[in-house]
């Protein structure tokens, strides 16, 4: 634990900046991703160093097709996620917090990055769990790991506040952000989230000129139509085509495991739709 820097005092609560809720914490209580409390008027982070997940990946796995190819990424995450997704497949350490579950294996910023260059990686992935709410820690790791020569990557649901996402920018080398659908309501009702901060934050790391790839989990009846899949690959192309999109096949999982699984025929169709106007469009899961 650790007091959180991403934050402002109002009178007996705090006011958090870790990500785009922006939570007003009274005392005892957490933001809404369940790992920043208040404790006498000051934010604390209840995960600093505490590493919930860790392995070492391919980069394609996280995914990014068009970043050091071929090379391995050590990749972590801690408890916690800003975002409510009944598809979620970290379920396990991303919704724990909100049931007050904090764990994980204490590490230094300075362990981390000395394990990624033990373990051959040419980057570390904050990863698993939505990186903004534990932003402090990867700011840690990431500056030590530049100073090391090690890349830093985020896979991200894209509700960065602009003060994080000015906080860590330039310390960030690649980023793979979850466009999940392009209907506020969906965003609203699954994710309880705002379809508008999640491109911004796209725009953001884009136009910092961080690598950016963007993934979409395909799911029948929620997000898989023609309409909404063009409007998606309309978007991404209205930055640059050149913007890899991953395509991803829906398994029935945590709380949608009464979905089937997504046709390999609308992934296909996905594919077409987003081959009009990207350049690069890919499938996964398949």
């Amino acid at each position: 634990m650790k007091e959180c820097i991403l934050y402002k005092k109002e009178k007996k609560n705090v006011r958090c900046f870790a990500c785009s809720y922006k939570c007003l914490i009274s005392e005892g209580k957490t933001g809404i991703c369940g790992v920043r409390r208040n404790i006498n008027g000051k934010l604390f982070l209840l995960v600093y160093g505490k590493v919930a997940s860790m392995n070492v990946d391919p980069i394609e796995k996280k995914p990014l097709y068009h970043f050091l190819p071929g090379s391995k990424a050590f990749s972590i995450g801690t408890v916690g996620c800003n975002f409510k997704c009944e598809w979620c497949q970290n379920f396990d350490i991303s919704q724990a917090s909100k049931e007050g579950k904090i764990f994980g294996e204490d590490i230094s910023a300075e362990k981390v990055v000395e394990m990624a260059i033990k373990t051959g990686c040419e980057s570390i992935a904050y990863t698993y769990n939505e990186p903004a709410i534990f932003v402090e820690f990867i700011k840690d790791c990431a500056v030590f790991a530049k100073k090391k020569g090690l890349k830093n990557i985020l896979v991200t649901n894209g509700y960065f506040s602009k003060e994080s996402f000015d906080f860590i920018k330039e310390y960030i080398d690649a980023v793979n952000i979850d466009l999940k659908s392009f209907n506020e309501k969906t965003y609203k009702k699954f994710c309880g989230a705002k379809l508008e901060y999640v491109l911004e934050n796209i725009k953001w790391f884009h136009d910092a000129g961080i690598h950016v790839e963007i993934t979409t989990l395909v799911i029948p009846g929620l997000n898989d139509s023609s309409v909404e899949l063009e409007k998606i690959a309309k978007f991404i192309s209205s930055m640059d085509k050149n913007i890899p999109w991953h395509i991803s096949r829906f398994f029935p999982m945590y709380k949608m495991k009464d979905k089937e699984i997504t046709p390999v025929e609308t992934l296909k169709q996905a594919e077409k739709i987003g081959k009009k106007y990207l350049k690069y469009v890919y499938l996964g899961n398949i």
